[in-house]
């Protein structure tokens, strides 16, 4: 399915479908189509919501996780979204869903993470973005994966077109920066809702061990893997990552409120 794209002031967003909400957030290199099977799946009985994070284009001062977690915050207000929802996030919306999941802590009903940041990732492989290498980039971008054709000529070429722009570049490192600094260890003890860790056995960004520690830490966390599988399983395994999320949600209904 084409996503649409809608526009509210300064915030893009697609939003699809009707019913509970599902907000889904998006990593440091990932657009909205990320989310592309997520949505075709669940927005026939929820109400699917991806804002575009603005990595590439925030002021340089606020480009790092708690200014991304403002961004959020700041967009569902605009579109009028108070009742609790479902927050998926993926690499840094993991981390952005965690930090505002900390914040807003009745605004949250559950948590889905999948290759999340916020205890350890390495960024890139361990170095951050070389301006003007194509074959870097596309090295890169495999590294992402389980299948390195997953990593398609348009995507390796708009992650390159984004590393090509020291403006994008300066922002990429900030917030990389800024969530290799924002440990959540000590925190994640307070996040009481169900979560749900989806985890790639291949993630090569935050590894397999990653998704223990979570699972350690977090109290109703539930922590599932799929083999062949890297750092983005709602792209790479998008069938069995769908059937994992709507078992979950399923299992852990949100009660209805009734109104008199």
């Amino acid at each position: 399915m084409e996503l649409q794209i809608k526009q509210k002031n300064e915030f893009q967003y697609v939003e699809e479908g009707s019913g509970e909400v599902l907000l889904l957030l998006h990593g440091l290199f990932g657009a909205l189509s990320n989310w592309q099977d997520v949505v075709a799946e669940f927005s026939t009985d929820y109400r699917v919501i991806i804002p575009l994070l603005p990595i590439y284009d925030m002021p340089l001062t606020k480009a790092g996780v708690p200014g991304l977690v403002q961004f959020v915050e700041d967009f569902l207000a605009e579109i009028g979204l108070t009742e609790p929802c479902t927050v998926l996030g993926n690499s840094l919306g993991g981390h952005i869903a965690l930090v505002y999941a900390l914040r807003n802590q009745r605004r949250v009903s559950r948590l889905v993470l999948t290759g999340s940041s916020g205890l350890f990732e390495d960024s890139m492989g361990g170095s951050f973005p070389k301006r003007g290498n194509y074959s870097y980039v596309q090295e890169r971008v495999a590294y992402t994966f389980y299948d390195p054709t997953v990593a398609t000529e348009e995507l390796v070429n708009e992650v390159f077109n984004v590393t090509n722009s020291n403006a994008k570049c300066l922002r990429i490192i900030s917030i990389a920066r800024s969530a290799q600094r924002h440990n959540l260890a000590k925190d994640l003890h307070k996040i009481k809702v169900p979560t749900l860790l989806v985890w790639g056995l291949n993630d090569t960004i935050t590894p397999p061990v990653v998704a223990h520690e979570f699972s350690r830490l977090l109290p109703k966390a539930e922590l599932r893997f799929l083999d062949h599988c890297g750092h983005a399983p709602m792209m790479e395994r998008p069938r069995e990552f769908n059937q994992l999320l709507r078992q979950f949600l399923v299992q852990n209904q949100t009660p209805v409120k009734v109104v008199d």
